[in-house]
C-alpha cells in the first residue's frame, strides 16, 4: 500500500494547490518582512495544523508586524489585543449591555462582542496581563466559545490566535503557568536577523520601500487546508518516532536516557505526540508532499516541545535549557528504527 491511498485525486490536488499557496504568503510577507523564514514556516504550520501559536523575542523583531502581515495575506477578519496589568476578562470575551429596544421600549440584555470575536487574533504581549484575564483568553482558545450572561457564544471559524511575549523586563508581568503554555501548539522563537538580513532592513525603511500586501486564501479555504492536514497519511515510522521521543522526555520511566533523569524536571505528556504528528503533516502540505515524514517531525520537534519539557534545578545550574534538552533527545532516539506498538 502506498502513502497516497489515503488521499483521493481531488486531495493530491488540493496538495498541490496548498504548497501555491503558501508559497504566495511567503512571497507576500516578503515584501514586508525581512528574513524570518522559518517562524514564517512555522506559523503556516500552526495556521494549517488548526492550532495556536506563541512567539517570543526581544522587542523590535517585527513580531507583531508579521502577525499583522499575515493578516493582510489572509482574507480574514483580524483583531489585536494589547494586554496591559488593568485588562479585565470582559475586555477580551465581551460583556451583556442593556440597550432599548426601539420598537418595544423595553430595556433588555444585548451581548456586546470583544476583540476575540474575530478569525485571527493578535494577543500582543500575553504576559502583562492578570492570570484572571489570561485565563479568559486560554479557555475561549481551548474551547471555541465565550460565556456571558449565561449565554454562550460560538468563535468564528477559522479561529487561531498568535500570542506574543518579550522575554526581558519581567518584573511586573505575570507569566504563563506550564498548564497554560500547554494550550498553544507551538512555542516560536524570533531570533536576531543575520546582518545581511538587519542591512536590508534599514535600507528598506530609511527608503520607504515598503509595499502593500494582498490577499491569497480566504477562510473557507483555510478550513479545506486544515480539514486535509488530518487526512494526510502517517506511517508506524513517523508515529513511532514521535512517541519514542515524547516517551524519552520523561524522567524516571524505562524509555529515558540518563541525561533526562539528571536534568529533566518533567516531561511531554500525550499531548506532546498529538502535537509532533499534527504539525509534521501540515509541514509535508506546506512542501507539496503527500504524506508526513520523519524529517518533518524533526523540522518541528523544538517548537513543539519546547514548552512541554521543564529542565530541573541541575539543568539551570548546568546552563542546560529546553533548547539543549530536545536537541539531546533528537540525537538520543534513532530515526531509523522500526517502531512498534508496545505489547504487539
Amino acid at each position: 500500500m502506498s502513502q497516497n491511498d489515503n488521499l483521493s485525486p481531488d486531495d493530491l490536488a488540493a496538495v498541490q494547490q496548498c504548497e501555491q499557496a503558501c508559497n504566495r504568503i511567503r512571497d507576500e510577507l516578503a515584501r514586508v518582512i525581512v528574513g524570518q523564514d522559518e517562524v514564517i514556516e512555522q506559523v503556516l504550520i500552526a495556521i494549517f495544523a488548526r492550532g495556536h501559536a506563541l512567539l517570543e523575542g526581544v522587542p523590535g523583531l517585527a513580531k507583531t508586524l508579521l502577525v499583522s502581515s499575515l493578516a493582510n495575506s489572509l482574507h480574514l477578519s483580524f483583531k489585536r489585543i494589547q494586554f496591559t496589568p488593568d485588562l479585565m476578562p470582559s475586555d477580551v470575551t465581551g460583556t451583556e449591555i442593556i440597550q432599548e429596544n426601539l420598537e418595544t421600549g423595553a430595556r433588555e440584555y444585548q451581548f456586546l462582542p470583544g476583540p476575540v470575536m474575530a478569525n485571527l487574533l493578535l494577543a500582543d504581549e500575553i504576559n502583562r496581563t492578570p492570570p484572571k484575564t489570561q485565563a479568559a483568553m486560554l479557555e475561549a482558545m481551548q474551547e471555541r466559545q465565550v460565556s456571558a450572561g449565561g449565554k454562550t457564544h460560538r468563535l468564528p471559524d477559522p479561529f487561531f490566535v498568535l500570542a506574543t511575549q518579550n522575554p526581558l523586563e519581567q518584573e511586573g508581568t505575570y507569566p504563563l503557568p506550564e498548564a497554560q503554555l500547554d494550550r498553544f501548539l507551538l512555542y516560536i522563537k524570533v531570533g536576531y536577523p543575520s546582518g545581511a538580513e538587519e542591512w536590508d532592513i534599514a535600507r528598506r525603511v530609511t527608503s520607504g520601500q515598503m509595499d502593500q500586501i494582498q490577499p491569497v486564501l480566504n477562510g473557507e479555504e483555510i478550513i479545506q487546508y486544515q480539514q486535509l492536514v488530518q487526512r494526510v497519511p502517517v506511517s508506524d515510522q513517523v508515529l513511532g518516532y514521535s512517541w519514542a521521543l515524547v516517551r524519552a522526555s520523561r524522567p524516571d520511566t524505562p524509555e529515558a536516557p540518563e541525561f533526562v533523569n539528571r536534568w529533566i524536571s518533567w516531561g511531554a505528556g500525550p499531548r506532546g505526540v498529538l502535537t509532533l504528528v499534527t504539525a509534521a503533516r501540515a509541514r509535508a502540505l506546506l512542501y507539496g508532499r503527500y504524506h508526513a515524514t520523519v524529517a518533518d517531525v524533526q523540522a518541528v520537534a523544538r517548537p513543539a516541545l519546547r514548552h512541554r519539557i521543564a529542565g530541573n534545578y541541575a539543568a539551570q545550574a548546568a546552563g542546560v535549557d529546553a533548547e539543549k534538552l530536545i536537541g539531546m533527545l533528537l540525537e538520543e532516539i534513532p530515526a531509523d528504527k522500526a517502531y512498534e506498538r508496545p505489547g504487539a
